[in-house]
């Protein structure tokens, strides 16, 4: 058998693999492939690079299309916001399109920055582009929609939602959710801010210490405090204790209040309810764009009885409520086992029914001990108030969203020195949960705010034809005029008509229209009178109702 060195084996080898390289080139078309933003040219038998000639040019790319605009944005169609259910072009969210050669540049403008997706969002679009055969680099910038909010109020012009924590009970843990909930947006990349409106019992100032006390003027209003980003407002701030007023005064203080602090732009405003239904909360319903309500509850029945009306009050100014937190749900014990223990009773008990021999006995024991901690949860929710009535709300209400909180000392220890508990527990199972309801929020109320944009009416005055245009239709300002329900035209108690057809001119005309809140039209007559209608009444008013659904009085 003859033998080859390894030099000259080498050289035939080498020789044999370039003559199967050069067959292969004559016989077989190149196949380009796509790697990155770049194209390279193979022989199709997966010959290496180092045996191609260094002639051989990279395939050009296609030429760059006269519609390429078109070709992107098909491209971007397949990205889908999972909360409008409807593709990122459609919705908008597409902006400042450019094309640099080959590069490929524009923003994604989100509802919000704390959307829990945006990072999705960046590195789909990013890839769908870069699949676009004349492409080269791709650059996605994320960004958010300004801020803005359609109200009178100076100072909250830059809010971009409000959110209102409610309970219509006191002592259930409202202001804790409120807190939590606002350093969990914040978490997630928002600008927020609390506005406490409890002024017969503001906690704001025992729950949150501000990193600085001093008060601060933007010309004539006062900015807020702020404790690690989040803006902070609440009239124990300001003023030692609660405040011990009639109604008609706290309403005239909450007015000062809405109208001193400057906010400035701002993602969401988290406003911690008082207790009840009365006129603080419908003066924050009417001042207020109240984009979303979140509800927070207690197991007890009691609870819950409280928790109704609030929804119903919230239904009824056209105010979602689209999370409820039930605090004190359970109390959470660790089951802590004593495996030696355990191990020796059980040894003494097999050892003493004389089946088992020492060694035997001990290992049966093992195993036993095993058996138990298979069996035993970690931690035990024990239920000290009763199941709740998360379901019931869910059923009743249609309120998807649910959280469970449990009884803990370090909440409310959190709670009463200052520091809430999301910043000081950034990892734990309740901080998740808290994320989680902050993440809820973000989504329902990019829903809401797009959903409320087409069920509110475009509303106008034609001074021409007389007549006021509700979308499609229209209505005489006489017959509206004639239609108000305020006090000073139907009787309160009764029902009875104050107000008589016959006094109302037909030349009667607005002489201002603007929105209240989320669920009604201000007016303002031309014969000095101002009136509140509800949508739904307007609605049933051009349906031809002579008798509409009795709205709730304000």
């Amino acid at each position: 058998m003859m033998r080859l060195n390894n030099r000259r084996f080498i050289g035939l080898t080498c020789g044999l693999l370039v003559q199967v390289a050069s067959f292969a080139r004559a016989f077989v078309t190149p196949v380009p492939t796509r790697v990155g933003a770049a194209s390279f040219t193979g022989t199709g038998f997966g010959i290496s690079p180092l045996f191609a000639s260094d002639s051989e040019d990279s395939t050009e790319l296609p030429p760059i299309p006269t519609e390429w605009q078109g070709d992107v944005l098909q491209a971007l169609r397949n990205v889908i916001d999972p909360d409008l259910n409807q593709d990122i072009v459609t919705l908008g969210f597409v902006k400042n399109l450019k094309l640099d050669d080959r590069d490929v540049s524009f923003d994604v403008e989100l509802t919000t920055p704390a959307c829990p997706v945006k990072e999705v969002f960046a590195s789909d679009c990013e890839r769908l582009v870069k699949d676009i055969a004349w492409t080269e680099k791709v650059s996605v910038t994320m960004t958010a929609q300004e801020t803005a909010m359609d109200t009178e109020t100076l100072g909250m012009t830059q809010v971009g939602a409000v959110i209102a924590v409610s309970s219509c009970k006191g002592g259930v843990g409202k202001s804790t959710t409120a807190v939590n909930l606002a350093f969990a947006l914040q978490r997630l990349g928002a600008t927020v801010g609390i506005f406490d409106a409890d002024f017969y019992g503001p906690s704001l100032p025992t729950m949150v210490t501000p990193d600085n006390d001093v008060v601060r003027f933007v010309g004539r209003q006062v900015a807020p405090l702020q404790r690690n980003g989040v803006r902070l407002m609440s009239f124990g701030y300001v003023n030692e204790g609660s405040a011990v007023m009639r109604g008609p005064m706290i309403t005239q203080l909450l007015d000062q209040f809405l109208s001193v602090t400057h906010w400035g732009s701002m993602d969401y405003l988290i406003i911690d309810m008082p207790p009840g239904t009365g006129d603080i909360q419908l003066t924050l319903t009417q001042r207020l764009n109240i984009t979303a309500a979140v509800i927070v509850t207690t197991p007890q029945e009691l609870s819950f009885a409280d928790v109704v009306r609030g929804v119903e009050m919230f239904d009824s100014v056209n105010v979602p409520c689209v999370a409820v937190v039930e605090n004190m749900a359970y109390y959470q014990v660790e089951n802590n086992v004593d495996q030696e223990k355990l191990k020796e009773e059980f040894a003494e008990k097999l050892r003493a029914k004389g089946t088992l021999a020492n060694g035997e006995a001990d290992d049966m024991a093992d195993e036993l001990v095993q058996l138990v901690l298979e069996n035993t949860p970690a931690e035990q929710q024990i239920r000290i108030f009763g199941p709740g009535h998360k379901t019931r709300l869910s059923e009743q209400w249609g309120i998807e969203h649910t959280y469970s909180m449990p009884l803990m000392d370090q909440i409310a220890a959190n709670g009463d020195s200052g520091t809430p508990y999301v910043l000081d527990n950034p990892e734990s199972t309740q901080t998740k949960t808290y994320l989680e309801l902050a993440g809820t929020v973000v989504s329902e109320v990019a829903k809401s705010k797009y959903s409320k944009d087409s069920m509110r009416p475009e509303i106008s005055f034609d001074d021409v034809a007389h007549k006021i245009n509700v979308d499609d239709d229209f209505i005489t300002p006489a017959n509206l005029r004639r239609s108000c329900r305020c006090a000073a035209c139907v009787e309160e108690m009764t029902g009875r008509q104050i107000l008589m057809a016959t006094d109302i001119s037909e030349e009667i005309r607005p002489m201002k229209m603007y929105p209240t809140g989320q669920y009604a039209l201000s007016v303002d007559w031309s014969d000095g009178h101002r009136s509140l209608y509800p949508y739904r009444q307007i609605q049933s008013l051009l349906a031809g109702e002579t008798s509409p659904k009795k709205e709730m009085r304000i």
